[in-house]
């Protein structure tokens, strides 16, 4: 799950970052509204935490303008602010839903996990594909009833490819769906992650269908299908 996080308060920014990626997110971070803004509508986040109180462009604003061009990626409102009329304002503009500070880490993920699956809210949190399941709660996966171990980062990737089964994405588009925008990594990064993931729900299921498929000249997918 990618996560944009969006404080001018680089202390709280910083260890809000750090702690949703202990917990096996992709976090991207800015400090003022309009970077926010330019990040939030060139690339694709679950959700995005956004800060009222911003330098450049403030929060409300930044809301206001992401649905105007369409961008329906759930907003997480954070203010110092807890008036009724603040949050009025901030959910009458577009925000999904709102926090205010000082708050605990562990409801802000709580209301992340609550957001990322709003649109599908009458299905279990659990992403399937043959025989092969992924928990987005639980942070488990398994295949034919055998636990499989994960790091995060391969967690991460086999979540973004699971979400987007069937469909065949380049080592670019999955380098900025499943890193930070700035990390610093190459595409053979990719290959690498791609190579461990084969390891470990293909490889050891001698006679199942291998489900991680190279797409030559193209990229990558999740799939059933026999190509």
């Amino acid at each position: 799950m990618k996560i944009l996080v969006v404080e001018d308060d680089h202390k709280i920014s910083s260890s809000i970052k750090r702690g949703l990626e202990q917990e096996a997110f992709a976090v991207d971070t800015a400090f003022n509204g309009e970077a926010g803004f330019d990040l939030a509508v060139s690339e694709n986040y679950d959700v995005i935490i956004l800060d009222i109180m911003l330098p450049l462009m403030d929060g409300i604003e930044v809301c206001k303008r992401l649905r105007k061009e369409k961008i329906s990626t759930p907003v997480l409102m954070l203010t110092a602010k807890s008036q009724v009329s603040d949050k009025i304002l901030g959910l009458n503009t577009g925000a999904d839903d709102y926090l205010s500070k000082p708050f605990s880490f562990d409801e802000l993920v709580a209301r992340i996990r609550a957001l990322s699956r709003r649109p599908k809210a009458t299905v279990e949190n659990i992403l399937e594909i043959a025989d092969l399941k992924l928990n987005q709660n639980r942070f488990t996966v398994e295949r034919d009833g055998q636990q499989i171990t994960l790091s995060k980062k391969e967690f991460s990737l086999l979540e973004f490819l699971m979400k987007n089964k069937n469909q065949v994405f380049t080592k670019e588009q999955i380098i900025s769906n499943v890193w930070n925008f700035d990390a610093d990594i190459l595409p053979n990064t990719v290959e690498v992650y791609i190579g461990y993931l084969r390891n470990k729900i293909d490889k050891p299921f001698k006679g199942k269908q291998d489900l991680l498929k190279t797409v030559r000249g193209f990229g990558y997918k999740i799939s059933e299908d026999k190509k």
